[in-house]
Protein backbone atom coordinates (compact mmCIF):
# COMPACT_ATOMS: atom_id res chain seq x y z
CA UNK A 1 0.00 0.00 0.00
CA UNK A 2 1.06 3.00 -1.06
CA UNK A 3 2.43 5.71 2.31
CA UNK A 4 1.62 9.50 2.26
CA UNK A 5 2.28 12.19 4.75
CA UNK A 6 -0.11 15.24 5.46
CA UNK A 7 0.74 17.96 2.64
CA UNK A 8 -1.46 20.80 4.40
CA UNK A 9 -1.17 22.72 7.45
CA UNK A 10 -4.87 21.94 9.43
CA UNK A 11 -6.08 24.93 11.57
CA UNK A 12 -6.68 22.75 14.25
CA UNK A 13 -3.25 22.53 16.71
CA UNK A 14 -2.82 19.18 16.36
CA UNK A 15 -2.92 19.59 12.52
CA UNK A 16 -0.52 22.11 12.88
CA UNK A 17 2.22 19.97 14.67
CA UNK A 18 1.60 17.56 12.17
CA UNK A 19 2.16 20.39 9.27
CA UNK A 20 5.09 21.46 10.77
CA UNK A 21 6.93 18.34 10.93
CA UNK A 22 5.77 17.23 7.56
CA UNK A 23 7.42 20.60 6.57
CA UNK A 24 10.84 19.81 8.07
CA UNK A 25 10.78 16.32 6.73
CA UNK A 26 10.44 18.16 3.51
CA UNK A 27 13.28 20.93 3.57
CA UNK A 28 15.66 17.81 5.21
CA UNK A 29 14.97 15.98 2.07
CA UNK A 30 15.81 19.30 -0.26
CA UNK A 31 18.71 19.79 1.65
CA UNK A 32 20.01 16.31 0.64
CA UNK A 33 22.52 16.56 -2.64
CA UNK A 34 20.42 14.79 -5.20
CA UNK A 35 24.20 13.84 -6.34
CA UNK A 36 23.88 11.85 -3.27
CA UNK A 37 21.02 9.74 -4.78
CA UNK A 38 23.15 7.71 -7.69
CA UNK A 39 24.86 4.40 -6.49
CA UNK A 40 28.89 4.06 -6.00
CA UNK A 41 30.60 2.69 -8.68
CA UNK A 42 30.88 -0.95 -6.95
CA UNK A 43 27.80 -2.64 -7.96
CA UNK A 44 27.00 -5.18 -5.38
CA UNK A 45 24.74 -8.32 -5.89
CA UNK A 46 22.20 -7.32 -3.63
CA UNK A 47 19.05 -5.34 -3.46
CA UNK A 48 18.25 -3.27 -0.05
CA UNK A 49 14.71 -2.05 0.70
CA UNK A 50 12.70 -1.27 4.05
CA UNK A 51 9.91 -2.76 6.23
CA UNK A 52 7.87 -0.84 8.42
CA UNK A 53 8.28 -3.34 11.64
CA UNK A 54 9.88 -6.57 12.14
CA UNK A 55 7.87 -9.80 11.25
CA UNK A 56 5.89 -11.61 13.90
CA UNK A 57 6.86 -15.32 12.67
CA UNK A 58 8.68 -17.57 10.15
CA UNK A 59 5.57 -20.19 10.22
CA UNK A 60 3.28 -19.38 7.38
CA UNK A 61 0.58 -21.32 8.95
CA UNK A 62 0.73 -18.80 11.75
CA UNK A 63 0.72 -15.82 10.20
CA UNK A 64 -1.78 -13.29 9.49
CA UNK A 65 -0.29 -9.99 9.45
CA UNK A 66 2.02 -8.04 7.25
CA UNK A 67 5.02 -7.53 6.92
CA UNK A 68 6.46 -11.26 6.43
CA UNK A 69 8.72 -13.44 4.71
CA UNK A 70 6.92 -15.57 2.85
CA UNK A 71 7.48 -14.30 -0.58
CA UNK A 72 10.48 -14.65 -0.62
CA UNK A 73 10.79 -18.60 1.15
CA UNK A 74 8.01 -19.94 -0.11
CA UNK A 75 5.81 -21.20 -3.13
CA UNK A 76 2.42 -22.95 -3.77
CA UNK A 77 1.49 -25.34 -7.15
CA UNK A 78 0.36 -22.39 -8.80
CA UNK A 79 0.71 -19.17 -8.75
CA UNK A 80 -1.16 -15.99 -10.35
CA UNK A 81 -0.26 -13.28 -13.37
CA UNK A 82 -0.11 -9.93 -11.42
CA UNK A 83 -1.82 -7.77 -14.43
CA UNK A 84 -4.25 -10.21 -15.84
CA UNK A 85 -5.26 -12.82 -12.79
CA UNK A 86 -4.54 -15.92 -14.95
CA UNK A 87 -3.21 -18.96 -13.33
CA UNK A 88 -0.46 -20.42 -14.08
CA UNK A 89 2.08 -23.17 -13.27
CA UNK A 90 4.53 -23.19 -10.20
CA UNK A 91 5.85 -26.23 -8.51
CA UNK A 92 3.20 -28.31 -10.24
CA UNK A 93 4.05 -27.85 -13.54
CA UNK A 94 0.14 -28.80 -15.07
CA UNK A 95 -3.21 -29.84 -13.52
CA UNK A 96 -6.74 -31.21 -14.76
CA UNK A 97 -9.72 -30.41 -13.29
CA UNK A 98 -12.74 -33.37 -13.58
CA UNK A 99 -15.92 -32.93 -15.82
CA UNK A 100 -18.13 -32.48 -12.44
CA UNK A 101 -15.52 -29.52 -11.15
CA UNK A 102 -14.77 -31.70 -7.86
CA UNK A 103 -11.50 -33.11 -8.78
CA UNK A 104 -8.00 -31.06 -9.35
CA UNK A 105 -4.95 -33.43 -10.20
CA UNK A 106 -2.03 -31.42 -10.54
CA UNK A 107 1.21 -33.05 -12.04
CA UNK A 108 4.47 -32.34 -9.90
CA UNK A 109 7.99 -31.16 -11.55
CA UNK A 110 10.42 -33.25 -11.79
CA UNK A 111 13.73 -32.66 -9.67
CA UNK A 112 12.36 -30.25 -7.28
CA UNK A 113 14.16 -29.67 -3.90
CA UNK A 114 13.73 -28.01 -0.31
CA UNK A 115 16.90 -25.28 0.58
CA UNK A 116 18.96 -28.12 2.45
CA UNK A 117 18.99 -30.11 -0.71
CA UNK A 118 15.93 -32.48 0.35
CA UNK A 119 14.09 -33.62 -2.43
CA UNK A 120 10.15 -31.98 -2.65
CA UNK A 121 7.61 -34.36 -3.33
CA UNK A 122 4.05 -34.66 -3.38
CA UNK A 123 4.41 -36.11 0.00
CA UNK A 124 4.96 -32.22 1.39
CA UNK A 125 2.29 -31.14 -0.94
CA UNK A 126 -0.28 -33.75 0.95
CA UNK A 127 1.01 -32.73 4.26
CA UNK A 128 1.13 -29.41 4.06
CA UNK A 129 -3.04 -29.47 3.29
CA UNK A 130 -3.82 -32.55 5.44
CA UNK A 131 -1.59 -32.15 8.42
CA UNK A 132 -1.46 -28.11 8.15
CA UNK A 133 -4.01 -26.56 6.95
CA UNK A 134 -6.97 -28.90 7.01
CA UNK A 135 -5.65 -29.38 10.64
CA UNK A 136 -8.18 -28.21 13.08
CA UNK A 137 -5.41 -27.94 15.70
CA UNK A 138 -3.93 -25.49 13.90
CA UNK A 139 -5.87 -21.99 13.97
CA UNK A 140 -4.66 -21.11 10.77
CA UNK A 141 -6.16 -18.09 8.27
CA UNK A 142 -5.26 -20.36 5.47
CA UNK A 143 -8.41 -22.89 6.01
CA UNK A 144 -10.90 -19.91 5.65
CA UNK A 145 -10.09 -19.86 2.24
CA UNK A 146 -10.46 -24.20 1.52
CA UNK A 147 -13.80 -24.39 3.36
CA UNK A 148 -16.26 -25.23 0.79
CA UNK A 149 -20.03 -24.35 0.93
CA UNK A 150 -22.07 -23.38 2.93
CA UNK A 151 -21.46 -26.06 5.79
CA UNK A 152 -17.50 -24.77 5.50
CA UNK A 153 -16.44 -28.68 4.36
CA UNK A 154 -13.12 -29.04 3.96
CA UNK A 155 -11.79 -30.32 0.68
CA UNK A 156 -9.36 -33.89 0.60
CA UNK A 157 -5.82 -34.81 -0.51
CA UNK A 158 -4.21 -37.57 -1.57
CA UNK A 159 -1.42 -38.79 -3.28
CA UNK A 160 -1.80 -40.93 -6.25
CA UNK A 161 1.37 -41.30 -7.25
CA UNK A 162 5.19 -40.15 -7.21
CA UNK A 163 4.52 -37.24 -9.20
CA UNK A 164 0.84 -36.56 -9.13
CA UNK A 165 -1.99 -35.30 -5.98
CA UNK A 166 -5.49 -35.13 -6.10
CA UNK A 167 -7.82 -32.17 -4.33
CA UNK A 168 -11.44 -33.49 -4.14
CA UNK A 169 -14.00 -30.95 -2.73
CA UNK A 170 -17.31 -31.84 -1.91
CA UNK A 171 -19.42 -29.70 -3.90
CA UNK A 172 -18.12 -27.35 -6.99
CA UNK A 173 -15.65 -24.45 -5.63
CA UNK A 174 -14.85 -22.24 -8.01
CA UNK A 175 -12.46 -20.00 -6.81
CA UNK A 176 -10.07 -23.67 -5.69
CA UNK A 177 -7.37 -23.72 -8.44
CA UNK A 178 -6.34 -20.46 -7.02
CA UNK A 179 -6.10 -21.60 -3.32
CA UNK A 180 -3.97 -24.07 -4.48
CA UNK A 181 -0.76 -21.36 -4.35
CA UNK A 182 -0.76 -21.95 -0.84
CA UNK A 183 3.15 -22.42 0.39
CA UNK A 184 4.12 -26.11 0.29
CA UNK A 185 5.85 -26.75 3.47
CA UNK A 186 8.89 -28.96 4.55
CA UNK A 187 7.32 -32.11 5.95
CA UNK A 188 10.61 -33.44 6.63
CA UNK A 189 11.33 -30.54 9.05
CA UNK A 190 7.62 -29.87 10.45
CA UNK A 191 5.90 -33.07 10.56
CA UNK A 192 7.70 -34.44 13.83
CA UNK A 193 5.96 -30.60 15.49
CA UNK A 194 2.90 -31.72 14.12
CA UNK A 195 2.82 -34.93 15.96
CA UNK A 196 4.55 -34.38 19.09
CA UNK A 197 2.00 -32.44 21.71
CA UNK A 198 2.74 -30.76 24.43
CA UNK A 199 1.38 -31.09 28.33
CA UNK A 200 -1.89 -29.28 27.01
CA UNK A 201 -2.09 -32.10 23.69
CA UNK A 202 -1.77 -29.50 21.64
CA UNK A 203 1.28 -29.54 18.61
CA UNK A 204 4.53 -27.43 19.71
CA UNK A 205 4.10 -26.92 15.90
CA UNK A 206 2.53 -23.46 17.55
CA UNK A 207 5.49 -22.55 18.78
CA UNK A 208 7.96 -23.49 16.32
CA UNK A 209 9.71 -21.17 13.58
CA UNK A 210 9.48 -18.30 15.73
CA UNK A 211 11.64 -14.90 14.89
CA UNK A 212 14.15 -16.39 17.46
CA UNK A 213 14.39 -19.80 15.26
CA UNK A 214 18.28 -19.46 14.36
CA UNK A 215 17.96 -18.78 10.12
CA UNK A 216 19.21 -22.60 9.32
CA UNK A 217 16.31 -24.16 10.88
CA UNK A 218 13.85 -22.67 8.45
CA UNK A 219 13.93 -24.79 5.54
CA UNK A 220 12.36 -23.03 2.14
CA UNK A 221 11.43 -23.80 -1.59
CA UNK A 222 11.52 -20.25 -2.88
CA UNK A 223 13.92 -17.97 -4.49
CA UNK A 224 15.73 -16.94 -1.25
CA UNK A 225 16.40 -18.09 1.93
CA UNK A 226 16.63 -16.65 5.49
CA UNK A 227 20.64 -16.16 6.32
CA UNK A 228 20.33 -13.89 9.46
CA UNK A 229 17.72 -11.48 11.19
CA UNK A 230 18.47 -8.71 13.75
CA UNK A 231 15.49 -7.59 15.84
CA UNK A 232 14.84 -4.12 15.15
CA UNK A 233 17.67 -3.88 12.40
CA UNK A 234 17.45 -5.85 9.51
CA UNK A 235 16.50 -8.95 7.71
CA UNK A 236 19.15 -10.67 5.36
CA UNK A 237 18.23 -13.35 2.88
CA UNK A 238 20.66 -15.23 0.36
CA UNK A 239 19.94 -17.23 -2.87
CA UNK A 240 18.33 -20.83 -2.40
CA UNK A 241 21.04 -22.58 -4.21
CA UNK A 242 18.35 -25.13 -4.94
CA UNK A 243 15.84 -23.06 -6.14
CA UNK A 244 13.91 -24.77 -8.88
CA UNK A 245 13.74 -21.89 -11.64
CA UNK A 246 15.93 -21.44 -14.61
CA UNK A 247 16.35 -19.17 -17.23
CA UNK A 248 16.51 -20.08 -20.78
CA UNK A 249 19.64 -20.90 -21.39
CA UNK A 250 19.56 -23.00 -17.97
CA UNK A 251 21.25 -20.98 -15.73
CA UNK A 252 20.27 -20.72 -11.93
CA UNK A 253 17.82 -18.50 -10.85
CA UNK A 254 17.27 -16.10 -9.00
CA UNK A 255 20.14 -13.65 -10.18
CA UNK A 256 20.48 -11.50 -7.13
CA UNK A 257 22.89 -13.27 -4.20
CA UNK A 258 21.34 -10.52 -1.05
CA UNK A 259 17.96 -9.33 -0.49
CA UNK A 260 18.26 -6.94 2.92
CA UNK A 261 15.07 -5.50 4.10
CA UNK A 262 16.14 -2.92 6.84
CA UNK A 263 13.81 -1.97 9.45
CA UNK A 264 13.13 1.35 9.31
CA UNK A 265 9.52 2.61 11.41
CA UNK A 266 9.06 5.51 9.74
CA UNK A 267 8.21 6.12 6.32
CA UNK A 268 9.75 9.59 5.89
CA UNK A 269 12.93 8.03 7.07
CA UNK A 270 12.95 5.28 4.56
CA UNK A 271 12.86 8.11 1.64
CA UNK A 272 15.79 9.64 3.28
CA UNK A 273 17.86 6.67 2.95
CA UNK A 274 16.60 6.51 -0.35
CA UNK A 275 17.59 9.54 -1.70
CA UNK A 276 20.84 9.13 0.50
CA UNK A 277 21.77 5.80 -1.76
CA UNK A 278 21.19 3.48 1.44
CA UNK A 279 18.15 1.85 -0.37
CA UNK A 280 17.37 0.52 -3.62
CA UNK A 281 13.65 0.90 -3.92
CA UNK A 282 10.64 2.87 -1.68
CA UNK A 283 7.43 2.98 -2.11
CA UNK A 284 6.63 6.92 -3.27
CA UNK A 285 4.25 8.75 -1.29
CA UNK A 286 2.12 11.36 -3.20
CA UNK A 287 3.45 13.99 -1.45
CA UNK A 288 6.72 13.80 -2.55
CA UNK A 289 6.18 12.24 -5.91
CA UNK A 290 6.89 16.10 -7.25
CA UNK A 291 10.69 16.08 -6.02
CA UNK A 292 11.38 12.42 -6.73
CA UNK A 293 9.78 12.84 -10.53
CA UNK A 294 12.03 15.70 -11.14
CA UNK A 295 14.98 14.00 -10.13
CA UNK A 296 14.88 10.49 -11.54
CA UNK A 297 17.39 10.92 -14.28
CA UNK A 298 19.92 12.97 -11.78
CA UNK A 299 19.27 10.14 -8.89
CA UNK A 300 19.47 7.40 -11.06
CA UNK A 301 16.46 5.77 -10.51
CA UNK A 302 13.01 5.54 -12.18
CA UNK A 303 9.21 5.89 -10.81
CA UNK A 304 6.62 2.81 -11.51
CA UNK A 305 3.04 3.38 -11.38
CA UNK A 306 0.64 0.09 -11.42
CA UNK A 307 -2.08 1.83 -11.10
CA UNK A 308 -4.96 1.58 -8.45
CA UNK A 309 -3.39 -0.29 -5.38
CA UNK A 310 -4.40 -3.56 -4.93
CA UNK A 311 -5.72 -3.03 -1.70
CA UNK A 312 -8.86 -1.36 0.38
CA UNK A 313 -8.48 1.32 3.02
CA UNK A 314 -11.36 1.61 5.60
CA UNK A 315 -12.47 3.32 8.10
CA UNK A 316 -14.35 0.69 10.67
CA UNK A 317 -16.47 0.34 13.43
CA UNK A 318 -16.23 -2.52 16.18
CA UNK A 319 -20.14 -3.83 15.98
CA UNK A 320 -18.96 -6.70 18.77
CA UNK A 321 -21.75 -6.18 21.41
CA UNK A 322 -20.16 -9.19 23.19
CA UNK A 323 -18.69 -9.85 26.58
CA UNK A 324 -15.73 -11.04 27.99
CA UNK A 325 -15.66 -11.93 31.70
CA UNK A 326 -18.95 -9.94 32.11
CA UNK A 327 -17.18 -6.90 30.98
CA UNK A 328 -18.77 -5.09 27.47
CA UNK A 329 -16.07 -5.54 24.81
CA UNK A 330 -17.44 -1.64 23.56
CA UNK A 331 -18.72 0.81 25.80
CA UNK A 332 -22.80 -0.19 25.78
CA UNK A 333 -23.51 3.92 24.85
CA UNK A 334 -20.33 4.03 22.22
CA UNK A 335 -22.05 0.41 21.14
CA UNK A 336 -25.92 1.60 20.32
CA UNK A 337 -23.95 4.22 18.25
CA UNK A 338 -21.91 2.42 15.80
CA UNK A 339 -24.85 -0.31 15.90
CA UNK A 340 -26.89 2.33 14.26
CA UNK A 341 -26.89 2.34 10.45
CA UNK A 342 -27.76 6.13 9.78
CA UNK A 343 -24.58 6.46 12.21
CA UNK A 344 -22.27 4.64 10.10
CA UNK A 345 -23.63 6.13 7.05
CA UNK A 346 -24.04 9.65 8.39
CA UNK A 347 -20.08 9.35 8.99
CA UNK A 348 -19.69 8.20 5.41
CA UNK A 349 -21.50 11.66 3.92
CA UNK A 350 -19.03 13.88 6.97
CA UNK A 351 -15.84 12.50 5.50
CA UNK A 352 -14.59 14.44 2.74
CA UNK A 353 -12.94 12.10 0.36
CA UNK A 354 -11.90 14.16 -2.24
CA UNK A 355 -10.16 16.65 -0.31
CA UNK A 356 -7.89 13.64 0.57
CA UNK A 357 -7.07 12.97 -2.40
CA UNK A 358 -6.52 16.23 -4.00
CA UNK A 359 -4.66 17.07 -0.47
CA UNK A 360 -3.06 13.74 0.96
CA UNK A 361 -2.46 12.12 -2.32
CA UNK A 362 -2.04 15.47 -4.86
CA UNK A 363 -4.29 13.86 -7.07
CA UNK A 364 -2.47 10.46 -7.17
CA UNK A 365 -5.62 8.44 -6.05
CA UNK A 366 -9.13 7.18 -7.09
CA UNK A 367 -12.03 7.33 -4.65
CA UNK A 368 -13.03 3.91 -3.26
CA UNK A 369 -16.43 2.44 -2.39
CA UNK A 370 -16.03 -1.22 -2.87
CA UNK A 371 -14.69 -3.68 -0.70
CA UNK A 372 -13.48 -4.82 -4.13
CA UNK A 373 -10.45 -4.27 -5.73
CA UNK A 374 -11.22 -2.12 -9.18
CA UNK A 375 -9.73 -4.49 -11.65
CA UNK A 376 -11.50 -7.51 -10.41
CA UNK A 377 -13.71 -8.58 -13.06
CA UNK A 378 -16.54 -9.02 -10.15
CA UNK A 379 -15.96 -5.33 -9.20
CA UNK A 380 -19.44 -3.08 -9.11
CA UNK A 381 -18.94 0.53 -10.47
CA UNK A 382 -20.64 3.32 -8.70
CA UNK A 383 -22.25 3.50 -12.66
CA UNK A 384 -23.22 -0.15 -12.76
CA UNK A 385 -25.33 0.75 -9.01
CA UNK A 386 -23.10 0.69 -6.64
CA UNK A 387 -24.37 2.99 -3.27
CA UNK A 388 -21.85 6.22 -2.99
CA UNK A 389 -21.28 8.24 0.10
CA UNK A 390 -20.09 11.51 -1.25
CA UNK A 391 -19.27 14.63 0.80
CA UNK A 392 -22.63 15.92 1.84
CA UNK A 393 -22.21 16.98 5.07
CA UNK A 394 -25.83 18.43 5.60
CA UNK A 395 -27.18 14.81 4.49
CA UNK A 396 -24.72 13.25 7.14
CA UNK A 397 -26.94 15.67 9.76
CA UNK A 398 -30.36 14.79 8.57
CA UNK A 399 -29.31 10.93 9.33
CA UNK A 400 -28.41 11.41 12.37
CA UNK A 401 -31.31 13.81 13.32
CA UNK A 402 -33.21 11.04 12.40
CA UNK A 403 -31.71 8.16 14.44
CA UNK A 404 -32.72 10.19 17.31
CA UNK A 405 -29.18 12.24 17.90
CA UNK A 406 -29.50 16.02 18.77
CA UNK A 407 -27.29 19.11 18.67
CA UNK A 408 -26.95 21.21 21.71
CA UNK A 409 -26.12 25.15 21.97
CA UNK A 410 -22.37 24.38 21.36
CA UNK A 411 -22.95 22.57 17.86
CA UNK A 412 -21.66 19.01 20.03
CA UNK A 413 -23.89 16.24 19.05
CA UNK A 414 -25.70 14.36 21.43
CA UNK A 415 -27.79 10.94 21.47
CA UNK A 416 -30.80 10.76 22.58
CA UNK A 417 -29.93 10.16 25.89
CA UNK A 418 -27.80 13.54 26.35
CA UNK A 419 -24.17 11.55 26.17
CA UNK A 420 -21.57 13.72 23.87
CA UNK A 421 -20.64 11.67 20.66
CA UNK A 422 -16.97 11.26 21.42
CA UNK A 423 -14.80 8.35 20.14
CA UNK A 424 -11.59 7.21 19.40
CA UNK A 425 -10.16 6.22 16.27
CA UNK A 426 -6.93 4.03 15.87
CA UNK A 427 -4.55 3.25 13.58
CA UNK A 428 -0.85 2.71 13.20
CA UNK A 429 2.23 5.31 13.92
CA UNK A 430 4.61 5.04 11.04
CA UNK A 431 2.19 5.05 8.60
CA UNK A 432 2.10 8.70 7.55
CA UNK A 433 -1.02 7.91 4.60
CA UNK A 434 -3.26 7.06 7.64
CA UNK A 435 -1.83 9.50 10.12
CA UNK A 436 -3.17 11.91 7.54
CA UNK A 437 -6.02 10.80 6.67
CA UNK A 438 -7.04 9.80 10.58
CA UNK A 439 -6.16 13.97 10.93
CA UNK A 440 -8.44 14.58 8.25
CA UNK A 441 -11.31 12.76 9.82
CA UNK A 442 -11.23 13.79 12.76
CA UNK A 443 -11.69 17.62 11.62
CA UNK A 444 -14.25 16.23 8.81
CA UNK A 445 -16.54 14.90 11.95
CA UNK A 446 -15.84 18.26 14.16
CA UNK A 447 -17.62 19.69 11.62
CA UNK A 448 -20.76 17.34 12.24
CA UNK A 449 -20.54 17.70 15.89
CA UNK A 450 -18.50 14.54 16.33
CA UNK A 451 -14.94 14.49 18.59
CA UNK A 452 -12.95 12.38 17.50
CA UNK A 453 -9.49 11.56 19.58
CA UNK A 454 -7.21 9.85 16.91
CA UNK A 455 -4.71 8.15 18.43
CA UNK A 456 -1.64 6.25 16.45
CA UNK A 457 -0.47 3.20 18.03
CA UNK A 458 2.35 1.20 17.39
CA UNK A 459 1.56 -1.66 15.43
CA UNK A 460 2.12 -4.26 17.68
CA UNK A 461 -0.56 -2.64 19.96
CA UNK A 462 -2.91 -1.46 17.21
CA UNK A 463 -2.71 -5.10 16.23
CA UNK A 464 -3.33 -6.57 19.71
CA UNK A 465 -6.37 -4.34 20.31
CA UNK A 466 -7.76 -5.63 16.97
CA UNK A 467 -7.27 -8.96 17.17
CA UNK A 468 -6.80 -9.81 20.94
CA UNK A 469 -8.47 -7.48 23.46
CA UNK A 470 -10.93 -6.56 20.88
CA UNK A 471 -10.86 -3.26 23.04
CA UNK A 472 -11.57 -0.29 20.42
CA UNK A 473 -13.83 1.83 18.83
CA UNK A 474 -13.32 2.53 15.52
CA UNK A 475 -10.06 2.04 13.51
CA UNK A 476 -8.21 3.21 10.17
CA UNK A 477 -6.47 0.28 8.75
CA UNK A 478 -6.21 -1.60 5.27
CA UNK A 479 -6.51 -5.04 3.39
CA UNK A 480 -4.76 -6.78 0.50
CA UNK A 481 -7.13 -7.39 -2.67
CA UNK A 482 -7.05 -9.02 -5.92
CA UNK A 483 -8.10 -10.47 -8.94
CA UNK A 484 -10.50 -12.99 -6.98
CA UNK A 485 -13.16 -11.66 -4.17
CA UNK A 486 -12.75 -15.28 -2.33
CA UNK A 487 -9.38 -14.14 -1.68
CA UNK A 488 -11.25 -12.08 1.03
CA UNK A 489 -13.37 -14.16 2.25
CA UNK A 490 -12.08 -14.30 5.62
CA UNK A 491 -12.59 -10.89 5.96
CA UNK A 492 -16.54 -11.27 5.23
CA UNK A 493 -17.55 -14.76 6.75
CA UNK A 494 -19.14 -14.13 10.19
CA UNK A 495 -16.45 -16.58 11.44
CA UNK A 496 -13.55 -15.68 9.55
CA UNK A 497 -10.48 -14.76 11.08
CA UNK A 498 -9.95 -11.42 9.77
CA UNK A 499 -13.95 -10.76 10.22
CA UNK A 500 -12.31 -7.60 12.30
CA UNK A 501 -15.74 -5.65 12.33
CA UNK A 502 -17.02 -7.86 14.95
CA UNK A 503 -14.40 -10.81 15.16
CA UNK A 504 -14.94 -13.93 17.21
CA UNK A 505 -12.68 -14.71 19.73
CA UNK A 506 -9.21 -15.98 18.47
CA UNK A 507 -8.60 -20.14 19.82
CA UNK A 508 -7.49 -20.17 23.35
CA UNK A 509 -8.13 -16.78 23.88
CA UNK A 510 -11.20 -16.29 26.67
CA UNK A 511 -14.87 -16.43 25.38
CA UNK A 512 -16.97 -13.73 24.03
CA UNK A 513 -21.23 -14.17 25.17
CA UNK A 514 -23.44 -12.06 23.51
CA UNK A 515 -21.82 -11.90 20.23
CA UNK A 516 -24.65 -10.50 17.88
CA UNK A 517 -24.21 -11.31 13.59
CA UNK A 518 -26.60 -9.17 11.55
CA UNK A 519 -28.76 -10.84 9.30
CA UNK A 520 -27.49 -8.60 6.78
CA UNK A 521 -24.03 -9.90 8.11
CA UNK A 522 -24.46 -13.39 7.37
CA UNK A 523 -26.00 -12.52 4.16
CA UNK A 524 -22.92 -11.09 2.97
CA UNK A 525 -21.16 -14.27 3.78
CA UNK A 526 -23.47 -16.81 2.36
CA UNK A 527 -23.32 -15.12 -0.98
CA UNK A 528 -19.39 -15.79 -0.35
CA UNK A 529 -20.06 -19.11 -0.46
CA UNK A 530 -22.88 -19.50 -2.79
CA UNK A 531 -20.12 -16.94 -5.45
CA UNK A 532 -17.35 -19.81 -4.76
CA UNK A 533 -20.10 -22.32 -5.78
CA UNK A 534 -20.84 -21.22 -9.32
CA UNK A 535 -18.20 -21.13 -12.44
CA UNK A 536 -20.42 -18.71 -14.69
CA UNK A 537 -18.77 -15.84 -14.68
CA UNK A 538 -21.61 -13.49 -15.43
CA UNK A 539 -23.54 -15.48 -12.88
CA UNK A 540 -20.30 -14.94 -10.18
CA UNK A 541 -20.49 -11.67 -10.82
CA UNK A 542 -24.16 -10.67 -9.82
CA UNK A 543 -23.50 -12.39 -6.71
CA UNK A 544 -20.69 -10.53 -5.98
CA UNK A 545 -22.47 -7.43 -7.01
CA UNK A 546 -25.15 -8.08 -4.27
CA UNK A 547 -22.18 -8.66 -2.01
CA UNK A 548 -21.11 -5.24 -2.19
CA UNK A 549 -24.73 -2.92 -2.30
CA UNK A 550 -24.66 -4.86 0.88
CA UNK A 551 -21.50 -3.64 2.43
CA UNK A 552 -22.27 -0.04 0.87
CA UNK A 553 -25.53 -0.26 2.47
CA UNK A 554 -24.70 -1.11 6.08
CA UNK A 555 -21.27 0.33 5.70
CA UNK A 556 -19.19 -1.93 8.96
CA UNK A 557 -16.46 0.02 6.90
CA UNK A 558 -16.21 2.67 5.18
CA UNK A 559 -13.78 2.64 2.14
CA UNK A 560 -11.85 5.51 1.70
CA UNK A 561 -9.14 6.30 -0.91
CA UNK A 562 -7.59 4.10 -3.59
CA UNK A 563 -4.06 5.37 -4.73
CA UNK A 564 -2.09 4.57 -7.23
CA UNK A 565 0.76 1.90 -6.75
CA UNK A 566 4.16 4.23 -7.60
CA UNK A 567 7.66 3.01 -6.41
CA UNK A 568 11.14 4.33 -7.37
CA UNK A 569 13.74 1.96 -8.54
CA UNK A 570 17.24 2.44 -8.93
CA UNK A 571 18.43 2.33 -12.49
CA UNK A 572 21.17 -0.36 -11.81
CA UNK A 573 18.22 -3.21 -11.60
CA UNK A 574 17.12 -4.29 -15.15
CA UNK A 575 14.09 -6.97 -15.21
CA UNK A 576 11.57 -4.46 -12.62
CA UNK A 577 8.06 -5.08 -13.87
CA UNK A 578 5.73 -3.21 -11.45
CA UNK A 579 2.23 -4.72 -10.41
CA UNK A 580 -0.14 -3.14 -8.60
CA UNK A 581 -1.41 -6.85 -7.49
CA UNK A 582 2.29 -8.13 -7.49
CA UNK A 583 4.37 -5.55 -6.14
CA UNK A 584 7.38 -4.11 -7.39
CA UNK A 585 9.90 -7.16 -6.98
CA UNK A 586 7.16 -9.82 -7.97
CA UNK A 587 9.40 -11.41 -10.36
CA UNK A 588 12.29 -11.16 -7.97
CA UNK A 589 13.79 -14.36 -9.55
CA UNK A 590 13.82 -12.72 -13.22
CA UNK A 591 15.54 -9.42 -11.81
CA UNK A 592 19.30 -8.52 -12.61
CA UNK A 593 21.71 -5.86 -11.55
CA UNK A 594 23.21 -4.73 -14.32
CA UNK A 595 27.08 -4.84 -15.05
CA UNK A 596 29.31 -2.47 -14.43
CA UNK A 597 30.09 -0.21 -17.48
Amino acid sequence: MNIVSLSRIFKSKRGLIVGLVGMLVALALNACNPAGLKTSAAQPNQLVISILSDPKTFNYALSNESPNIFGLTFEGLITEDPFTGEIQPNLAQSWQISEDKLKITFTMREGLKWSDGKPLTVDDVVFTFKDVYLNEAIPTDARDVLRVGAKGLLPTVRKLDDKRVEFITPEPFSPFLGVTGLPILPAHALRSFIETKDSEGRPIFLSKWGVDTPPNQIIVNGPYKVERYNTGERIVFTRNPYYWRKDAKGQQQPYIERIIWQIVESTDTGLIQFRSGGLDSVAVTPDYFSLLKAQEEQGGFKIYNGGPAASTTFMMFNLNQGRRNGVPLVNPVKSRWFNTVEFRQAIAYAIDRQTMINNIYRGLGEPQDSPLYAKSPYYLSPQEGLKVYDYNPERARQLLTKAGFKYNNNGHLLDASGNRVRFTLLTNTGNRIREAMGAQIKQDLAKVGITVDFTPLAWSAFLDRLDNTLDWDTGLIGFGAGFEPNSSANLWMPDGGSHMFNLKPRAGANPIEGRVVYPWEAEIGQLYIKAAQEFDQAKRKAIYAKSQQLAQEYLPMIHLVNPYSLAAVRDKFEGVKHSATGGTFWNIQDIRVKPIQ
